[in-house]
C-alpha cells in the first residue's frame, strides 16, 4: 500500500476482553497477544496516517459461532450486559464498516454488547 501510494485499510480481530477481563474466563495468555494486537493498531495507524493506510482493529464479545456450539446460550448471554450475543455478520458488518469508513483510523471498535464498558 506504502508503494502504491493509493492508501488503504487494515483491520484487525482481537477480543473484548483485552480491555475488561471477566472474572471466571480465564484467557491471559490469548489476551497477552489480543491487548498487543490493540497497542499495535494504535501504533501503526499514526506511523502510517501520512501515507492513508488505516489501521483499526474489530473486538467482538461473545460471537455465535463453532466455537460456541456445545456452550449454553443463556449462560453465554450473561456475559453481556445487552444479555445477548454477537452474530457472525455482526462481525462483519464492524469490519465492513470500518474498512469503508476514510477517516476512522486507530480504533478499536468493540462488538460486544457493552462487556468492555465494564462490571454489570
Amino acid at each position: 500500500m506504502q508503494a502504491q501510494k493509493t492508501g488503504g485499510s487494515i483491520v484487525s480481530i482481537t477480543a473484548s476482553l483485552a480491555d475488561n477481563p471477566i472474572a471466571g474466563v480465564p484467557a491471559s495468555f490469548s489476551m497477552i497477544t489480543k491487548g498487543g494486537l490493540n497497542a499495535a493498531t494504535r501504533s501503526l495507524a499514526m506511523e502510517y496516517a501520512k501515507e492513508h493506510i488505516r489501521f483499526n482493529a474489530v473486538a467482538p464479545g461473545v460471537v455465535d459461532s463453532p466455537l460456541h456450539t456445545k456452550d449454553p446460550k443463556d449462560s453465554l448471554k450473561t456475559l453481556s450486559p445487552m444479555g445477548t450475543i454477537s452474530t457472525l455478520e455482526d462481525i462483519a458488518s464492524a469490519v465492513v464498516y470500518l474498512t469503508e469508513a476514510r477517516q476512522i483510523t486507530g480504533e478499536v471498535l468493540h462488538v460486544d454488547g457493552g462487556a468492555h464498558v465494564g462490571k454489570w
